[in-house]
């Protein structure tokens, strides 16, 4: 049985360099999407958040193995990351952070799939959180992304150079949420190196 897997098949999507922003069209992909808000270090929500978001993912693959006979990769943990002011990004001022935590899903995956994966997560564990799930379509269009190697808190000199420089210089201005895409297991490996891709929608400014 072939897997699919999101970062196989949007190859460039995963796949940016780590010394130059780069311009990549992102079509339309589906999530299964959370939202909250707060500091994710010590957010009790957040953390809510991203075990039922797997909890729910797994679900999801195994009935698709088991009922559609299709396989799948669960995808990296992403975020989506808005605040009133995007300089609270490289301020790293967390506490007025919004976010949607995310994992990407295959085209064949349904509303009903989520609902009832939802249903089953809840027979099996109580997961605050778990209500709050469901499938989600997202079309970001042009985005300029970068590839972060290191600590969550030192993207803040990146994100700077982004906001004031590559933008402006550019002629390209904000045309959606922050968006981070975690390629390591932050359980599994040292801080100095964690891979993390920052992507921002753009538009012509």
């Amino acid at each position: 049985m072939d897997k699919y897997d999101v970062k196989k098949a949007h190859r460039t999507l995963y796949s940016p360099s780590a010394r130059e922003f780069a311009v990549v069209e992102v079509p339309e992909l589906r999530y299964l999407a959370v939202d909250g808000r707060g500091d994710p270090n010590t957010s009790e929500a957040y953390a809510n958040a991203v075990a039922a978001l797997y909890g729910v993912a797994y679900t999801v693959k195994f009935g698709s193995r088991k009922v559609l006979g299709r396989d799948f990769v669960v995808g990296p943990l992403q975020g989506l990351w808005r605040a009133d002011d995007p300089a609270a990004f490289h301020t790293r001022h967390k506490q007025v952070w919004e976010w949607t935590m995310m994992i990407s899903q295959p085209p064949w995956v349904t509303e009903d799939m989520v609902r009832a994966a939802v249903e089953d997560v809840a027979k099996k564990k109580t997961l605050p959180g778990l209500e709050g799930v469901g499938l989600r379509t997202l079309v970001e269009g042009t985005c300029v992304q970068i590839l972060h190697i290191g600590p969550y808190d030192d993207e803040g000199p990146t994100l700077e150079r982004l906001h004031s420089r590559y933008l402006p210089e550019n002629g390209l201005t904000f045309n959606g949420d922050h968006h981070e895409i975690y390629l390591s297991d932050v359980r599994r490996t040292a801080p100095e190196k964690l891979r993390t891709i920052l992507r921002q929608p753009v538009k012509a400014g």
